[in-house]
């Protein structure tokens, strides 16, 4: 079969996105930047010290060309005139302003500069006044005060040694600066450097790790669609993804057993798989409309001839799946076959139709049963009465003329049809027990118990005038059940409990109690009488069933079936525990109130 669209892991996150691009920037930009920055402050530091040389420089520029003025002036004054010198004197004459303006200029930062260098220029222009009035006066017009005048009178040499040891203490200062400026360039480019290698490290680790979640994701994805092919093949339900054409995309192995397809039928017609398996008009018409029409299919039954031969019911049901890998939907479609599950319901409606037959039969000997009883009630009693009622009367009739054995007889016969009308009254008693709906009340087992200890007490006393009772009476709660039926429950449990004891002087009989973790009610009644073997316990609830003589206990053997139909009628049950001279132990449940059968009547 087809391999499942791998899962490709998860593109990268919004912020790491972004955060590889500032990454990139930094390792690329800021190295740039504080190169750039750093030389920007170097070059700034060495324009200083090259102001501070050339300062310095137009200083004494200005101080040779003052000379060089002078010294004309005084060789003019000696006597000494021509031509080269009065051009050398006029080349620096002409220098002296332009000069005089660029130290204001180069100096305009540094105000104590600036006065020196007005000063400077005061006394420079004096001087240079004197010097042009001797040139211009020529050797016999100079005079002692002139030359005095232009040399002495107005010094600039103190000013120029001023202004050159101001420019040298800054030159020192600036090529300091100029210093440490590139020394921390040096610094920053080892530290752009390591910057650059740190982050780019960074960045390899980073894209080492998303290499390795990839890897990973990848592995864990192959891994997923192993197990999600695993657990398809598991599947034994039959599976396949059609497309828009309703070609297999792919199936399960389910489905390549039952129909009988090689392991890669991809691109094959449904209409051609099986041999025509699913070459039914209204099934590719309701699967085409759920890609067509965006509808699902639901339980839609067709009877298929699969690749066994067998005719097989099948039900379909399909829906729209988006595909993995984002190339459009396919329909997903499930087959189940139900052929065992339509045998069984057309089992199970031959067994309700001969069931409902059964139940005719049944309610015609239950109609049977009715005049049975009928009959046992009015037919059979008034002939045990007549025999009950003339033995008496042929006793009285014969009086004394009575042997012995005739009055045996007699007694014998009566005894015997009275305790057969009683035996005919306890089995209509456990008749209507099993017929009559339950009426169903609120039932004070207390109150019930007690009136039912009331009655015993009062036939002990009159039949066995020394046999003695202890009761021990528990508190009892209040059920919901039949009434009536209830109390034959307590009288022939509690009666029991009396007659069997009567052996054991005095007789102790305990009612207890127990309110169940279920809610269930556990009702027990105890007593120190004969008991019985265990082993006959099987037979202890059936009709007619006694485990002991009637010569030495009477009765008809009814009383406990009784208990035990009133019990499974209110949804109850009851057990017994003896051993033969220990007495005996009677344990029945019943029911909470919202656990009670449905064969009942609400009062």
């Amino acid at each position: 079969m087809p391999h499942p669209a791998t899962a490709l892991p998860q593109p990268l996150s919004n912020w790491r996105l972004p955060a590889l691009g500032l990454a990139v920037v930094l390792i690329v930009v800021t190295p740039f930047l504080l190169l750039r920055q750093a030389a920007h402050n170097t070059n700034a530091a060495w324009n200083m010290v090259a102001h501070t040389h050339e300062t310095a420089a137009t200083v004494h520029a200005l101080a040779g060309d003052m000379r060089n003025m002078e010294s004309g002036a005084l060789s003019i004054a000696a006597g000494v005139d021509n031509e080269l010198l009065r051009s050398r004197v006029g080349q620096s004459r002409e220098r002296l302003i332009p000069t005089l303006e660029r130290l204001q200029e180069l100096t305009r930062d540094n105000p104590t500069q600036q006065v020196r260098i007005g000063s400077l220029q005061t006394n420079v222009l004096l001087r240079k006044a004197h010097a042009d009035r001797i040139i211009e006066a020529g050797a016999d017009d100079v005079t002692v005060a002139d030359i005095d005048a232009m040399v002495a009178r107005y010094p600039i040499h103190n000013l120029v040694d001023e202004i050159v040891s101001e420019e040298e203490r800054l030159l020192a200062e600036r090529q300091a600066r100029a210093q440490r400026q590139e020394r921390r360039a040096r610094v920053a480019t080892w530290v752009a450097m390591v910057g650059q290698l740190l982050l780019l490290g960074g960045l390899l680790l980073y894209a080492a790790r998303q290499v390795s979640h990839r890897l990973r994701a990848e592995d864990d994805a192959q891994r997923a669609s192993a197990r999600a092919r695993v657990a398809l093949d598991t599947v034994r339900e039959p599976i396949v993804l059609l497309d828009g054409e309703q070609r297999v995309v792919m199936h399960n192995a389910a489905f390549a057993e039952l129909y009988g397809v090689g392991d890669d039928p991809r691109g094959a017609l449904l209409k051609d798989i099986g041999g025509g398996a699913w070459d039914d008009e209204l099934t590719l018409r309701r699967l085409a409309d759920v890609l067509g029409r965006g509808r699902e299919l639901w339980d839609h039954e067709q009877v298929q001839r699969t690749a066994d031969g067998v005719e097989r019911t099948m039900v379909i049901n399909a829906r729209r799946m988006p595909l993995p890998d984002g190339d459009g939907s396919a329909a997903l479609v499930t087959a189940s076959d139900i052929s065992v599950q339509k045998a069984s319901d057309r089992r199970i409606r031959e067994l309700n139709r001969q069931l409902e037959g059964k139940i005719e039969q049944v309610s015609d000997v239950n109609r049977e049963l009715e005049a049975f009883s009928y009959s046992v009630s009015h037919d059979l009693r008034a002939p045990l009465r007549h025999i009950a009622g003339f033995g008496d009367k042929l006793a009285r009739h014969l009086g004394d003329g009575l042997d012995d054995k005739g009055r045996h007889y007699l007694e014998v016969m009566v005894s015997s049809a009275r305790r057969m009308s009683t035996l005919i009254d306890e089995l209509l008693v456990y008749s209507r027990l099993g017929r009559s709906a339950l009426r169903l009340q609120v039932v004070d087992m207390q109150t019930l118990v007690a009136e039912t200890r009331a009655m015993l007490d009062a036939n002990n006393a009159s039949e066995a005038p020394g046999h003695a009772v202890e009761w021990s009476i528990a508190p009892l709660p209040v059920v919901v059940g039949d009434e009536n039926m209830l109390r034959q429950v307590w009288l022939n449990l509690l009666g029991n409990a009396v007659k069997y004891s009567r052996g054991s002087e005095p007789a102790r009989i305990e009612v207890d109690y127990h309110l169940l973790s279920d809610g269930s009610h556990q009702f027990e009644v105890r007593d120190n009488g004969a008991g019985f073997d265990m082993q006959y316990a099987g037979k202890l609830f059936g009709v007619f069933q006694r485990l002991h003589p009637a010569s030495e206990f009477p009765g008809t053997g009814i009383g406990l079936a009784s208990v035990r139909r009133v019990l499974t009628r209110h949804g109850g049950r009851i057990e017994a525990h003896s051993r033969p001279g220990e007495g005996a132990t009677f344990r029945f449940t019943l029911p909470p109130a919202g656990d009670l059968p449905d064969n009942q009547e609400t009062t």
